[in-house]
């Protein structure tokens, strides 16, 4: 990895900034914000206690993330149960996903998580009903276009995204983990069959401990964009920590990435949350996951780009090579997503027609 920021020396241990001057916090606060980590931090630095020990004006703003961050988190359990009115009478088994699993999971190493949208999972034979109902519940799509509407309905492993007319709010209404046309498809049957319940909510549950773990994982080094990969691999990181506490936890995690055919994923993140984090695995889970390790040549090739693109995109942690790394991922993130021809289409469609009609559609 290249040089180490100052935002992975905060999170791999957090009494270093003890010693910190404002400097240093100035950069840092940076690096944070670009990450989206600020309250992520000070929840981090609340659990040590240290937060005694932080300059008066850094700790100032971590303390506004802080507040910012107890507001977000109260939303997301009014959404969510705005939500589960909405689909209550379906009787559909409704899945939360990534952060509104974390938040109603009350999962204590993600305090302070922010994120923009709620993600739900659901049987692919009741995405229309669950689709009207959030419609009769003031959701609607917020993508119009012909095109986007066929990308994601045929496409894609998720209806286009739901914005409520009145509160602003977003809902992704997933059916599968990744697009019907990726190249892997890891069994939505599966995931919905081992999904935990949510106490005191009918018909909502959580994902498995070990396949929340793998969905993270598909959802960074599956998605092609790094924009919040550093907090992403943080998230991962939490995860691992947390459930490491089960007995069980780590001999099951391996072959469930093998049983839903994400072996090679969970080898990248196992490698990098491991670089990054220097997250405790134990020895043979690493061993097991040389499973899905790429040859020699590819991982050459992947460590760089992927050591470059996680980092926070602040101008600090990046080099000349990170917008080339960045833009490799992207394509890579959609060749796995698309077969050629389609993915051809695709981004001729955004790159020129999509940009075309924006233009014409602006007001003269």
């Amino acid at each position: 990895m290249m040089g180490i920021p100052l935002i992975v020396s905060a999170f791999r241990e957090p009494a270093v900034l003890c010693d910190w001057d404002v400097r240093r916090w100035d950069l840092l606060l940076r690096q944070l914000r670009q990450a989206n980590m600020t309250s992520s931090l000070y929840e981090l630095m609340d659990a040590r206690g240290l937060l005694h020990s932080i300059p008066a004006q850094p700790l100032r703003h971590l303390n506004w993330a802080a507040q910012l961050s107890e507001r977000h988190r109260n939303s997301v359990q009014y959404e969510v149960a705005a939500i589960w009115r909405a689909l209550e009478s379906t009787g559909v088994q409704i899945v939360l996903l990534k952060g509104a699993a974390y938040v109603m999971a009350q999962l204590p190493n993600f305090a302070g998580r922010i994120f923009s949208d709620i993600d739900i999972l659901v049987a692919k034979e009741h995405i229309d009903e669950v689709e009207s109902a959030l419609m009769m519940a003031g959701w609607h799509s917020s993508h119009h276009d012909e095109y986007d509407q066929r990308y994601y309905r045929v496409w894609m492993h998720e209806l286009p995204p739901m914005t409520h007319v009145k509160r602003g709010t977003m809902i992704d209404v997933h059916h599968a983990i990744l697009p019907i046309t990726a190249r892997l498809q890891p069994d939505s049957d599966k995931l919905l069959r081992s999904a935990v319940p949510l106490a005191g909510h009918a018909h909502l549950f959580t994902l498995a401990n070990t396949d929340m773990v793998l969905h993270s994982v598909v959802h960074l080094f599956y998605n092609g964009e790094f924009e919040h990969g550093f907090r992403d691999l943080a998230d991962i990181h939490n995860l691992l920590r947390q459930f490491s506490e089960q007995p069980q936890f780590w001999m099951q995690l391996v072959p469930r990435a093998v049983e839903l055919e994400l072996t090679r994923p969970l080898f990248y993140v196992l490698r990098y949350v491991s670089l990054f984090f220097q997250t405790p695995i134990p020895v043979e889970v690493m061993q097991q996951a040389d499973v899905g390790r790429p040859n020699a040549l590819l991982l050459a090739l992947m460590d760089p780009l992927f050591e470059r693109a996680l980092l926070p995109h602040h101008v600090s942690c990046q080099d000349q090579f990170s917008e080339l790394a960045n833009f490799l991922l992207y394509i890579r993130g959609n060749w796995l997503r698309m077969p050629p021809l389609l993915l051809v289409r695709h981004l001729f469609h955004k790159a020129f027609i999509s940009k075309r009609e924006a233009v014409a559609a602006k007001p003269q």
